[in-house]
């Protein structure tokens, strides 16, 4: 029996590997980077609640007075309460839109001054 000569090489297989490797990789990353991996936990008599901030909530009113988390007023008071969270820690500024310009500013002058980086500015669609 004579063996046949191939002309071309066979891809598809290869393709086929190429594309389940894609899809692996795909769902991977989507939970690493929403930190969600769903898990069933055990359950103890005993347990605390974890209480994880991990974002910092800034509102400035149209009046000018400054809330953080909705409970601490105060640019001096939100600085010390700020400084207790990582610097990569999201801070999303809620400002009215007829709030003075200069109260903006001297929020984001604080977070640029502490070294925060993930900074977002909410608004409505």
């Amino acid at each position: 029996m004579k063996l046949k000569k191939y002309d071309s090489i066979n891809v598809i297989p290869f393709i086929d590997v190429l594309l389940v490797l894609l899809a692996i990789v795909l769902l991977t990353s989507t939970f690493i980077s929403k930190g969600i991996i769903p898990i069933s936990l055990p359950k103890g008599k005993h347990a605390d609640n974890i209480k994880v901030n991990k974002e910092i909530i800034i509102v400035i009113k149209e009046d000018g007075t400054i809330y953080c988390n909705n409970n601490i007023q105060g640019l001096d008071e939100i600085q010390n309460h700020i400084l207790q969270f990582p610097k990569d820690t999201a801070v999303h500024i809620n400002s009215d839109k007829n709030s003075k310009f200069q109260d903006f500013v001297l929020v984001l002058d604080m977070l640029k001054k502490d070294e925060f980086t993930n900074i977002s500015i909410v608004t409505k669609k």
